[in-house]
């Protein structure tokens, strides 16, 4: 049979279920078994990128399985984590223990407070990234994490596993993964508990045939035995053997299974318990295959001695799986914690036991064994009993023992006194605050993070989206807000448009989800369509099939209701519903917070642009264009201002910058744009003009001051006069295509002194040059002096110029547009000088 053919039969029916891909998943398990091994992690898991491209999600998990980590099933591709920003950069972030960790992922470090070091590497196949792996290990003392050639090797499986996921996309056998895609879950690498050895005895003969386990569990090399059954009877402790072959002939003869302990002699002296187990083959016709015992030979080691040891002990001890679920318990535990052994066995302890329920316990249990690091704790079992828990964790799960305390408890301790120790009673007895579970806090963490850079209403929603759906596998989102008693929508994402206009408008007293919600203040968690209609018959509903309601209350009083919709049925456990709660609490108070930004943001911006010229004068002999553009953050609005003054037979060209980003700059960029207009149309000398301006601005007590470059230029003869006041030098580009900085001497900010004097120069545009009056917005960049920032300028002007004038503004502007945290606004005067030829008389 060929290797495909073995592949299927291993699915019930010859092939893959639905949702199975028998590859894919072969690939993603050697991926994390094989960077778990060469990182020596305790956990590891790959996240795959989700269909809809926001989330990446759990695909494979080895060591700790998804269900401990249920709140990091759905990664936030934009997300502040390791995982998202190893994908989202596409190298590997390594942190090679808890203090990298806290200086790098604050918000991770609150989140999960245990000593760990972690890598998470993007998997990838030439420009795609599929998604990250990511392995976790115990935190060592000295603070190192992985070698170079670990770090080298993990990204070599992670290129491994990329190359091939790359493969099955090309042939449409890699699936999408969404939040409803089961990951797949391996154990880690471990020798095996119990020895198994196989044999087939013929008892007609004395011929045994074996295999080389059983003959290394009798200690034979497996070259040595003859195929005789009295060879391997030799090694078996002789007071054993009438016992044994009484019992092997009454099987054969009553045909039941053979269950027999024997004690096989170790050549010292000594000897270890093996089980035998046989039986004969289903052959009632076959003769020859009735005088066959078939069967294994078992050895557990001291194990069982072990078992009946603990068995013996007063204290009691206990066996958890990864997962957290109880696979042994000795009898001792059942008095101690008053409850039987099967009501506990394959079920999590602070899911039986009411008095273990706080979630301080299993986060104690987590920081066990996300750190692999011994824990101690205290617990109250009612009425007034207290027991220490001591938990050791290890590779396969941990070992859990219980006993009462053994020294007086203060009246004042509360749940989950604890401390990390290497065993025994806890050395403190002061109790933490309770913890919730994992992902809970980061994800208030995360969207409380966004929410505080988020300054308009709209960027509110956008933090919203981003952070709520990945998050909790929603697929629609709708805020919308109280405006005169009524719901107005803000945005939305997912939902048809003429879906939503229906409710446009609706009134507080209507009888809707998002109403009851908002004028009841408690959310509203819908799981089913039939839940919905039975409670609300008649109403409109879109194709999701659960929402969550949650109402935006701010300062006690509705701000607006936020709608999270999901396509598939979705339940909302316990801790989900107090998640989105505490959430819906933190998107009222920013979301109150932007909206009286934005309303002062309407105000101050219609100042502005009251205050801005709409339009510029056209010039004979000139072309001029201008350009303002805002800072990306805060109030966008400034001081920055640029105007062109015609004065007679000559033109005044300014540009100025009034420090400070609010009404204030704008109030006091209005007030000098009038001065300057007053004096220019007066008719002047340019230094006249600022000296004055800067006197009216002293005398109106400023409290910001203010720069500026103005220029007076004669059409007809090219004449230009400069005065500049605290302001980078102007730009002149000439008709060759070279550019040069205007070295005019400058004087002191508007607004130092009085009495301040401001130099004029005088030079001649040569037709067809371009002078270049700017803010400091355009030019300053963070880590450079002043001086080069105007120099890489001058550059762009020579490099970009030679086309329209509009083009070449647009152009220099183009970087700064780009800028994701440009502070500053900008202000640009582009002047080309032109002068119709003359004619010949």
């Amino acid at each position: 049979m060929s290797a495909n053919g073995v592949a299927s039969n291993l699915y019930p029916f010859g092939a893959a279920s639905v949702g199975e891909a028998p590859e894919r998943d072969d690939a993603l398990v050697s991926a994390i078994v094989g960077a778990v091994e060469l990182a020596g992690a305790h956990t590891g898991s790959v996240f795959l990128l989700s269909g809809d491209h926001r989330s990446l999600v759990v695909a494979a998990s080895c060591g700790s399985p998804p269900s401990l980590l249920s709140g990091w099933r759905r990664i936030p591709v934009n997300s502040g984590l390791p995982v998202a920003e190893a994908y989202r950069s596409g190298r590997m972030v390594h942190l090679a223990g808890a203090e990298e960790t806290m200086r790098r992922f604050p918000q991770l470090s609150v989140a999960l407070p245990y000593p760990f070091g972690s890598a998470s590497v993007p998997v990838r196949a030439g420009e795609r990234t599929f998604g990250t792996i990511a392995v976790v290990w115990t935190a060592r003392p000295d603070g190192t994490g992985l070698s170079r050639a670990q770090r080298r090797k993990l990204r070599s499986a992670a290129d491994r596993l990329g190359t091939t996921l790359a493969g099955l996309r090309a042939r449409g056998a890699l699936g999408e993964y969404d939040e409803r895609t089961a990951p797949v879950v391996v154990p880690l690498p471990s020798a095996p508990v119990i020895r198994v050895g196989l044999f087939d005895w013929n008892l007609k003969t004395g011929a045994l045939t074996a295999d080389d386990e059983l003959c290394a569990i009798f200690g034979m090399p497996p070259r040595e035995f003859d195929g005789r059954a009295a060879t391997l009877a030799a090694m078996i402790e002789p007071t054993d053997l009438p016992g044994f072959r009484s019992a092997a002939r009454a099987a054969v003869q009553e045909r039941h299974v053979l269950a027999h302990c024997l004690r096989i002699r170790d050549g010292r002296g000594g000897h270890h318990t093996v089980e035998l187990w046989g039986r004969v083959p289903e052959s009632p016709d076959d003769l020859e295959a009735s005088a066959h015992l078939v069967g294994a030979v078992l050895d557990s080691g001291s194990r069982m001695a072990a078992v009946a040891a603990i068995e013996r002990l007063a204290d009691g001890f206990f066996a958890l799986s990864p997962d957290g679920r109880l696979a042994y318990a000795n009898h001792s535990l059942e008095s101690l914690l008053r409850v039987r052994q099967d009501e506990l066995l394959g079920r999590r302890p602070w899911d039986v036991l009411p008095w273990l329920a706080d979630p301080v316990y299993e986060d104690r249990y987590r920081a066990a064994l996300v750190s692999q690091q011994p824990v101690s704790f205290l617990v109250r079992r009612p009425p007034d009993n207290w027991l220490v828990f001591s938990l050791h964790p290890g590779a396969q799960g941990m070992t859990g023992w219980v006993a009462p305390a053994r020294q007086p408890v203060p009246a004042d301790t509360g749940p989950g006194a604890t401390t990390l120790t290497a065993g025994g009673p806890p050395a403190s007895w002061s109790p933490p605050p309770a913890a919730p579970r994992v992902g809970s806090l980061y994800r208030v963490l995360t969207l409380g993070s966004a929410l505080t850079e988020a300054v308009t209403a709209h960027e509110v929603f956008e933090a919203v989206a981003e952070q709520l759906l990945p998050a909790f596998g929603g697929q629609k989102l709708a805020i919308a807000v109280v405006e005169e008693r009524r719901l107005r929508l803000l945005d939305q994402r997912g939902y048809s448009k003429r879906f939503l206009t229906r409710f446009e408008g609706t009134p507080l007293h209507a009888r809707l989800p998002v109403t009851d919600a908002l004028t009841s203040g408690a959310p509203l968690f819908v799981e089913s369509r039939e839940e919905l209609l039975e409670t609300y018959p008649g109403i409109m509903v879109s194709q999701s099939n659960s929402w969550a309601f949650l109402p935006l209350i701010a300062s006690n009083r509705p701000v607006g209701v936020c709608l999270l919709g999901f396509d598939d049925v979705h339940r909302f456990p316990d801790e989900e519903r107090g998640v989105l709660t505490a959430l819906g609490g933190l998107i009222a108070q920013a979301l109150e917070r932007a909206r009286l930004y934005d309303a002062e943001f309407a105000l101050a911006r219609g100042l502005q642009n009251a205050l801005l010229p709409h339009g510029l004068p056209t010039l004979p002999g000139l072309d001029v264009t201008g350009r303002y553009l805002p800072g990306t953050r805060g109030m966008d609005i400034g001081g920055d201002w640029y105007d062109v003054i015609p004065t007679g037979d000559e033109v005044a060209l300014i540009v100025g910058d009034v420090e400070g980003h609010n009404v204030a700059a704008a109030a006091a960029m209005g007030q000098l744009r009038s001065a300057v207009r007053a004096f220019a149309t007066a008719g002047h000398r340019p230094s006249d003009v600022v000296a004055n301006t800067n006197r009216l601005h002293m005398d109106l007590d400023p409290a910001l001051l203010a720069s500026c470059c103005y220029a007076r230029l004669h059409p007809r003869s090219g004449v230009v006069r400069i005065v500049r006041a605290g302001h980078p030098p102007p730009l002149l580009r000439l008709p060759d295509g070279q550019a040069e900085i205007l070295d005019v001497p400058g004087g002191p900010l508007l607004g130092i002194d009085t009495a301040a004097h401001f130099p004029e120069s005088e030079l001649r545009l040569v037709p067809g040059s371009v002078l270049a009056l700017y803010t400091d917005g355009l030019i300053e960049r963070r880590d450079s002096d002043i001086d080069s920032d105007v120099d890489r300028l001058r550059a762009s002007l020579a490099r970009i110029g030679g086309g329209r004038l509009e083009d070449l503004a647009d152009a220099l502007l183009r970087d700064a547009r780009r800028s994701a945290d440009r502070a500053d606004d900008i202000a640009l005067l582009l002047t080309e000088y032109a002068p119709p030829p003359q004619t010949a008389t």
